[in-house]
C-alpha cells in the first residue's frame, strides 16, 4: 500500500532512550534524531494510510502535518498532573472524523510504544452526552449493533472490544437489556494488537489497513448515532 516500507528501527530506540532521559535538555540535544527517526517516517505513514481511509470513507482525515495534523504532540500536558515528565514515551496518531474537534471524536488510531503496539477504531472516552446518544442507538437498533460485535474480524478475535466501563448500568437503561454490558461502556474501541517488531516491515501498513477496515462497522455505527456522515 502506497510507498511506506516500515518504520525505522530507531523509532523504538529513540523512545527507549527518551524514557531514560525524559528531560528538555536531552530532548533538545536529540531533536534532529527525533525528526529523522519519528516525525518524518510518521508523516510518510500517515500519507500512505490515507489511501486506505478513502476506501473506507471520505469522512476521516489523514493530515501529514507535523504540527496540528493526525500525529499527536509528543509534549505532555503536565499542568494538572503530579507526573512532570515533559514528553510522552509513545507515538500515536488519530484519523478523526472531519467534524471532530479533539481526540474524543470517532475515528481510527495507531499507538506505537516499545513493547506495545495497537491499532483500531472507535471512540475513546467521549463526554456523557455523546455516550448517551451511542447507548440510545444500541437500544433502538439492536440488530445493527449485533452485526458490529459479531463481525468476522471480531468473531475470529483479530479485533477485540476495549475500554473502561461503568460498574452499574447508567440511569434510564434496562439492566436486563441484551447488550447491557456494552451500554455500560465509557469507551467503544475495537483494537488489534501488533507484535512490535512488525512495525519495521513493509507489511505493517497492510495490517493496519486490515484492522481499520475491520473496525469500520463500529466507527460507522458511532458516526450514524451522532448524526455524522460516513
Amino acid at each position: 500500500m502506497g510507498s511506506f516500507s516500515g518504520f525505522p528501527q530507531d523509532l523504538f530506540g529513540f523512545l527507549n532512550d527518551l524514557s531514560s532521559n525524559n528531560n528538555r535538555e536531552w530532548f533538545n540535544a536529540n531533536k534532529d534524531r527525533y525528526q529523522e527517526s519519528v516525525v518524518e517516517p510518521m508523516m510518510e505513514f500517515i500519507l500512505a494510510i490515507g489511501e486506505c481511509l478513502l476506501r473506507i470513507s471520505g469522512s476521516f482525515v489523514a493530515d501529514p502535518r507535523p504540527s496540528g495534523g493526525s500525529m499527536f504532540r509528543i509534549y505532555r500536558d503536565t499542568r494538572f498532573s503530579h507526573d512532570k515528565r515533559p514528553y510522552k514515551e509513545n507515538v500515536g496518531c488519530q484519523f478523526r472524523h472531519v467534524a471532530g474537534k479533539d481526540a474524543h471524536a470517532p475515528g481510527f488510531y495507531v499507538h506505537l510504544q516499545p513493547g506495545e503496539v495497537f491499532v483500531g477504531g472507535g471512540i475513546w472516552a467521549p463526554p456523557n452526552p455523546v455516550l448517551d446518544r451511542i447507548r440510545t442507538a444500541i437500544v433502538e437498533h439492536p440488530n445493527r449493533w449485533r452485526e458490529v460485535i459479531t463481525g468476522p474480524k471480531v468473531a475470529q478475535r483479530f479485533l477485540t472490544m476495549e475500554g473502561e466501563g461503568l460498574k452499574r448500568p447508567p440511569s434510564g437503561y434496562d439492566q436486563g437489556h441484551e447488550f447491557i454490558g456494552d451500554i455500560k461502556r465509557k469507551t467503544f474501541f475495537l483494537m488489534h494488537e501488533v507484535e512490535p517488531s512488525r512495525i519495521t516491515r513493509a507489511g505493517f501498513i497492510d495490517e493496519v489497513a486490515e484492522a481499520f477496515t475491520g473496525a469500520s462497522p463500529l466507527v460507522e455505527f458511532i458516526a450514524r448515532s451522532l448524526g455524522l456522515s460516513f
